[in-house]
């Protein structure tokens, strides 16, 4: 059956509405007609057959519904901001990741895609009313202009910050490249505001964060996201490696969400040889049943490498790790990863919006799914539900290993998670930490490299007397308990027999407390050691920082330094 939608009773019952009676612009009508139409059309233009009625149906009763609202509810309703309501309620029914990106975040998505914007190059965060300098790139016109983490920012070309929201501000410094933008600051330690003028440019960040040798033959990759030309990134900072030495290879995939599956077939291209099946999609409709095969010439099909996963290394993130899991390539190390095994189309609709809607599922070269959640299967109270580990199904490797599905990539070598003490939480959610590294900004000139630089005695006593009179109060698990305790116990009235005991436990409780600078003195001095230097080395002295102290970078030079015990790793038990 063939649908004509000039000749539909829909179109016939469109035909027959006044805008005049409907309460609100026409404008606004039409982006209801035009979803109307994408739902009934559907990507491509599907014939809907037997499923015809029941769409055309339901959408009838939503569009009167949305006339009916906002020409008799009793208050004035925004019909953009109803139907935008209505929309997300709809996809979020879905999953997370099914989409409408209306015309005025177009520019948002793009830069999430690309990396690429007009502006200074420079992350900026709120304290309170003020907007601050949170992290300027190096190489771009903040960091040029000497524009530092911790800079308040008064005025952008003439116009208030002060009241203003992150967003808001946002706007103020993008533009177009080349075009001047006038900012007022104040730095802690300066008694007069500075002035800046600063040129935008276009500002596009990488999506290989940092690439370096760790030792003389073991190199390093850290790749943040799969932007568009992700796999060039990482094919030339492979080369430049092997020309520095590199024998070995650690690629860090940590809390990479993911990105472009273009990309994560490209660079899984790298290390197997060329032809090998990467990934293949499989859909509710055929054009989304796909095959991706390596398409080039591997950099290096024979090198060691261990690839460093977490639990937020997500879809791109998980093709890659998966497939040289697949493959017995590489060696996957720390925590299971996120479990994200779908496939996102983005979907052009009227008036410059566009539609992220999932299209597929990915299935690695095992033949494993790796997706955590059925969204089509919830519970009756319809919440998400993870596949339960014992509904996993079994894969094998190249090598004959077993690997598991629906439940992101298992690490060959699990590492526990590293979880922040409640202190260290406080003082960075407090900024105490961010506030001392801008004080010390202003005291020092420079510091030594960041693998040299160290919290010395003296330096970590000097951040405990800048805490002195600050607030770092905060409330623990085993606070609440006994709060809860209390309240309980007072009203079962139990609690007069135990009241000195409570109190004495309390105290005792906030004695151990105050000693918690001390007791976790080492955690709380690798973040404040990272938040340094990233005041003289920026993003990539950051990471250079944590090394000597990150266990899993640690666990994959133990393994690269011993190829016995990584081979062992790759072979059938």
């Amino acid at each position: 059956m063939h649908f004509d939608p000039s000749n539909s009773p829909i179109r016939r019952w469109w035909s027959q509405l006044s805008a005049k009676n409907l309460g609100f612009n026409i404008r606004s009508w039409a982006k209801v007609r035009i979803l109307a139409w994408v739902l009934l059309l559907g990507a491509g233009g599907l014939a809907l057959n037997n499923n015809y009625f029941e769409l055309s149906k339901h959408i009838e009763i939503f569009t009167t519904l949305y006339r009916e609202i906002n020409t008799y509810y009793v208050d004035d309703v925004d019909p953009a901001k109803l139907m935008k309501t209505g929309i997300d309620a709809m996809l979020k029914s879905l999953d997370p990741y099914t989409d409408y990106i209306p015309e005025s975040e177009i520019e948002n998505f793009k830069f999430m895609t690309t990396g690429q914007y007009g502006g200074i190059g420079a992350l900026i965060s709120q304290n309170g009313e003020s907007i601050v300098i949170a992290d300027p790139y190096e190489g771009f016109p903040a960091q040029k202009a000497d524009l530092r983490a911790g800079d308040q920012l008064l005025r952008i070309n003439g116009e208030e910050v002060k009241g203003r929201n992150t967003e808001e501000v946002s706007k103020l410094l993008k533009g177009q490249p080349n075009t001047e933008v006038k900012l007022l600051i104040s730095r802690p330690g300066n008694p007069k505001p500075m002035e800046k003028v600063l040129v935008r440019q276009e500002i596009k960040v990488n999506s290989v964060a940092y690439s370096g040798m760790l030792n003389s033959t073991v190199g390093y990759v850290n790749l943040s996201a799969f932007r568009v030309d992700a796999g060039g990134e990482i094919q030339k900072a492979m080369y430049e490696l092997k020309s520095k030495g590199m024998k070995s290879m650690v690629l860090d995939l940590r809390g990479n969400p993911g990105g472009s599956l273009d990309e994560a077939v490209r660079i899984s291209g790298f290390f197997v040889p060329k032809g090998s099946k990467v990934v293949d999609t499989k859909g509710k409709i055929k054009e989304w049943d796909k095959s991706y095969n390596t398409m080039a010439d591997p950099v290096d099909a024979e090198m060691p490498v261990v690839v460093l996963v977490d639990g937020s290394s997500a879809s791109a993130s998980e093709i890659v790790s998966g497939v040289l899991q697949d493959y017995d390539r590489a060696v996957v190390v720390g925590q299971k990863t996120f479990g994200k095994g779908l496939v996102q189309t983005v979907r052009p609709l009227t008036y410059n919006s566009q539609l992220k809607v999932t299209t597929a599922k990915y299935y690695i070269p095992s033949g494993r799914c790796i997706q955590a959640i059925e969204y089509s299967d919830k519970d009756p109270e319809s919440k998400n539900q993870r596949v339960a580990d014992s509904l996993r199904k079994a894969f094998k490797t190249a090598g004959g290993r077993l690997v598991y599905d629906a439940g992101g990539v298992t690490p060959d070598v699990a590492i526990a998670p590293d979880t922040a003490s409640n202190i260290l939480i406080a003082l960075v959610n407090k900024r105490h930490v961010f506030d001392f590294a801008t004080y010390l900004r202003g005291q020092w000139e420079s510091i030594p490299e960041p693998e040299a630089f160290v919290i010395s005695d003296s330096l970590y006593t000097a951040f405990e007397q800048f805490l002195q009179g600050k607030d770092y109060e905060y409330i623990t698990e085993s606070d609440k308990l006994l709060k809860d305790f209390k309240e309980k116990a007072t009203k079962e009235k139990y609690f007069d027999a135990v009241a000195k005991e409570y109190e004495a436990l309390v105290a005792r409780k906030q004695t151990d407390k105050s000693k918690d600078l001390r007791k976790h003195r080492r955690e709380i001095s690798e973040y404040l050691k990272q938040e340094i230097v990233a005041r003289y080395y920026f993003q990539k002295g950051r990471l250079r920082a944590t090394f000597a102290g990150d266990p899993e970078v640690q666990r994959a030079l133990s393994l690269l330094a011993d190829l016995a015990a990584y081979k062992q790793i790759l072979r059938v038990p």
